[in-house]
């Protein structure tokens, strides 16, 4: 009788303690994009249920919210509707959105030690340059890339072309592209040379070409463009000239999402697209392919892209410093890694690259150390207070010069006024 007391009891304590931490663990949401690609949504719910197992002091509601721009919208409604999340992944470019609208926080609120300001400072440089303003860190970079160039070795040996070796410049991806362009007996197109994706955000991979050019579209504190810059117009001559002078390229719109699958069947020959898409080529692409760094003009070089996290303004003290630790957490090597290779995306951090986890991989399937590589040559993304404006703006203007409408330079030219305009109050 006096066992059986004591076991319920103790059961009874148990219980209430259980009771007792479930009620002081800190709820965090957290606002993630899904639909980027490779198995995004299973390793990152896989990488929040081990860190929660591991912490039974947080809870976390990972809120998948469709795209990039699905998620800063409904982040932003979410916040001024007075329930905004305590974390979201969001692209880095919306930095300037996020604080023009006073919707986030720097972590440097929340670094307070030798070894937090270690982890910040042992990012990429490179990704830093659009996660950072004003002497503050705004963006944790995570799910990061670079484009790269990708091409069908099968492609090129049977146009013979060696198939170890990629286009390096501009002059050899018309060169290879010529020699990649197939044509029936009818004189129809069956395989193109290459596909540059011109649908949904081209300014992206275009922006790789005016960087190899020598020019940057916008400056470091997002108040000021150069859309009509010299460099700028020539790179967009050069990327309708693939299609209408050297017809190694689709004319009009190409479309950003199909790109894979036209790789994959054997329309194009080469296709510039996210690193991001590594593990996607890597599992269907049905021939042997290469990777290399985007084809230089007067210089090597290519946009970051992708997405970083950040701190919403409503969240308790404890929520907030709850989710950093989730960030350094989720950012330190092993776990970067797991989201390194399951994605493609780029380990944001070079101690990532020393785990021997990624010393493997990377050993394996050496193609994952392109976009690391390219780093050292790469610029921060167009990124501008009233971004989505500014960009839909240059966007228009690509769009012309891509169909037609618009000679390079007046499409370019018109373009940089009305971002003049935009963007006057934020000098």
């Amino acid at each position: 009788m006096l066992k059986s007391f004591f076991l319920k009891a103790v059961a009874a304590t148990a219980l209430s303690f259980s009771t007792w931490a479930s009620a002081q663990a800190v709820d965090l949401q957290f606002y993630f994009p899904v639909a980027v690609g490779g198995k995004a949504a299973d390793t990152i719910q896989g990488l929040t249920d081990e860190y929660v197992a591991k912490n039974p002091d947080v809870t976390i509601d990972a809120v998948y919210a469709g795209s990039y721009q699905d998620t800063v919208a409904k982040a932003i409604t979410a916040s001024r509707g007075g329930n905004p999340p305590q974390l979201s992944v969001i692209l880095a470019v919306d930095m300037f959105t996020l604080i023009d609208e006073d919707l986030i926080i720097p972590f440097d609120d929340y670094l307070s030690t030798d070894e937090d300001r270690k982890w910040v400072d042992g990012f990429y440089p490179a990704f830093m340059e659009n996660s950072q303003t004003g002497g503050k860190t705004y963006g944790i970079p995570f799910q990061r890339s670079t484009p790269v160039l990708y091409w069908n070795k099968e492609a090129f040996k049977a146009a013979g072309l060696d198939p170890e070796v990629a286009p390096a410049t501009w002059d050899e991806m018309v060169e290879f592209g010529k020699k990649l362009t197939m044509k029936d007996a009818s004189g129809n197109v069956t395989q193109w040379g290459v596909r540059i994706p011109s649908s949904g955000f081209p300014y992206w991979l275009f922006q790789g070409l005016a960087i190899e050019n020598g020019a940057i579209l916008a400056n470091a504190e997002g108040n000021k463009t150069n859309f009509d810059d010299p460099k700028v117009v020539e790179a967009l001559d050069y990327m309708v000239d693939l299609s209408t002078e050297y017809e190694i390229m689709a004319p009009g719109i190409i479309e950003w999402g199909a790109t894979p699958k036209a790789f994959f069947e054997g329309q194009t020959a080469m296709m510039w697209t996210t690193t991001g898409n590594l593990t996607n080529v890597r599992e269907n692409a049905p021939f042997e392919f290469g990777v290399a760094m985007l084809p230089e003009k007067v210089q090597r070089g290519a946009p970051t892209g992708g997405g970083n996290f950040y701190l919403f303004k409503g969240a308790s003290d404890e929520q907030a410093k709850a989710a950093v630790k989730f960030v350094q957490w989720i950012t330190a090597p092993e776990q970067s890694a797991k989201w390194t290779i399951a994605t493609g995306y780029v380990a944001p951090r070079p101690e990532t690259w020393e785990t021997d986890t990624m010393k493997a991989y990377a050993a394996d399937f050496p193609q994952a150390l392109v976009a690391r590589d390219q780093l050292e040559f790469a610029k921060a993304e167009l990124s501008t207070y009233q971004n989505q404006r500014i960009t839909g703006i240059f966007n228009d203007a690509l769009d012309a010069a891509i169909t037609g409408k618009k000679d390079a330079a007046t499409a370019l030219k018109e373009a940089q006024a009305k971002a003049d305009e935009i963007l006057a109050e934020y000098r």
